[in-house]
């Protein structure tokens, strides 16, 4: 892969009144309360630019993207935002917790020489050296509306996750000694999540990351539309400087790298039958309850359901829980494979031995009758991820009826991703969540 320094744009501590308060999460997590939160912190965010208000009144001259080129345009016109004097390549170190221990993931920031993807048929070929593959399915609807934004501003502001495989771990160790300087910008968001960025000016520094990229392929581990966006844009516009997109590099090896799960809840299913889908799904898997009568006895039961998760993950098996609100949680694991191959003709083993695969294809599609069209469509399915309170906000949700059943899942591993996508395959949608999210306005790509 090619990555290069650049110059980014970045916002002004001498002009803005905390930096930390102009800088915002990812626009496709970004609802309106928080968005009106974002609002509210600086009227520099950079929420109003990436996932603006929309009004009644809008039209082609007047609409959310029209007015976030203006904030982007003034911004820069004010000094609010501001280019970097010199050329680099920007370490970011993100400190955080999970399940109570402290984690610090780190990687760094460059400019990446776009590259198609490469077709691949049936998961029989293999990643060739330099070649950037895609994990997740996507849709078109944010990409039309990430394509627009760029077309109005020409600019790029949030960062494309993407992994790469280094056992030396040449660019972690320049992360490690950029950190020991003062950082750019130091803020904690209002997940605790710390972020520092710092800047990598020295030029046998940057030579050596470049140096060591040039023979890696890479993988695309969040933002998927944004990158599929940037090759749309690239091909309109004709524009050289579009050749390029800013992105965020984390080595597999990096010890901060975590992957959380992401379950599903399903509603708005006409007949639905809960004893008679755990009675149907008897067929490939073996299901194991653990009732309970009062909330202290059904909060044991769901960490028993949790448990014995964790554990047949260990021995590759394919295990989900469910629940219901009939007074149990349940474990259904996989003992027929083979039903895997008649359900998912054409795709390869790595494919096929996915949790996320076998719970589309042997729950969601065969016994709730909701194939890849439907769920793509909104309205059935809904994606939970496995925050400290995703679980009990799932619970909560079947308890009082707005949804009529839910899955939790394992997390995957980057082993799995790699061997999926390494066969040129991708992953059923919101597969993997990676923790924390990479923030937008952190540093800015002017095109």
């Amino acid at each position: 892969m090619e990555i290069k320094p650049f110059r980014a744009v970045r916002f002004d501590k001498t002009k803005v009144a905390s930096v930390g308060d102009c800088i915002a999460p990812p626009y496709d997590v970004i609802d309106d309360k928080l968005r009106q939160q974002l609002y509210e912190k600086s009227e520099y965010n950079i929420v109003r630019i990436i996932n603006g208000k929309k009004s009644n009144s809008d039209n082609e001259t007047n609409n959310q993207y029209t007015r976030a080129a203006g904030h982007f345009n003034s911004w820069l016109e004010c000094g609010a935002l501001k280019k970097d004097s010199a050329d680099a390549i920007y370490a970011y170190v993100q400190d955080f917790k999970v399940a109570g221990e402290a984690i610090c993931r780190s990687g760094f920031i460059s400019l990446l020489k776009l590259e198609e993807f490469t077709s691949k048929s049936g998961g029989s070929a293999k990643l060739t050296t330099g070649e950037i593959s895609a994990h997740e399915q996507t849709l078109d609807k944010p990409k039309i509306d990430r394509l627009n934004l760029t077309r109005a501003t020409e600019a790029q502001f949030g960062l494309i996750f993407m992994l790469y495989e280094d056992q030396q771990q040449i660019a972690d160790k320049i992360i490690e000694k950029a950190a020991t300087q003062e950082a750019l910008i130091d803020f904690a968001d209002e997940q605790n999540v710390r972020h520092r960025l710092f800047a990598i000016n020295d030029k046998n520094e940057i030579e050596q990351i470049e140096k060591m990229l040039l023979d890696k392929n890479c993988i695309i581990a969040d933002g998927h539309h944004r990158y599929e966006t940037a090759l749309n844009y690239r091909k309109e516009s004709k524009n050289p400087a579009a050749d390029y997109q800013m992105v965020a590099m984390v080595n597999t090896n990096n010890a901060g790298l975590v992957v959380l799960a992401t379950h599903r809840l399903a509603g708005n299913m006409d007949d639905f039958d809960f004893e008679k889908f755990l009675t149907n799904l008897k067929e490939n898997f073996k299901i194991t309850e653990y009732r309970f009568e009062n909330p202290q006895e059904k909060s044991a039961a769901k960490e028993k359901m949790l448990e014995q998760m964790k554990s047949e993950q260990k021995t590759a098996t394919n295990v989900f829980g469910i629940y219901g609100s009939n007074g149990a949680f349940y474990a259904a694991s996989l003992e027929k494979k083979e039903a895997m191959d008649s359900a998912a003709t054409g795709r390869s083993d790595n494919w096929k031995a996915l949790d996320v695969s076998v719970l589309h294809k042997l729950l969601i599609e065969k016994h709730l009758g909701l194939d890849e069209a439907k769920v793509a469509a909104g309205g059935n399915i809904e994606y939970v991820k496995d925050t400290g309170s995703g679980i009990a906000e799932s619970i909560e949700k079947i308890d009082n009826g707005q949804m009529q059943v839910a899955f939790f899942m394992n997390s995957p591993t980057t082993r799995e991703i790699k061997s999926v996508t390494q066969s040129g395959e991708k992953m059923p949608q919101k597969s993997t969540f990676f923790y924390p999210k990479m923030y937008t306005g952190l540093t800015i790509n002017k095109l």
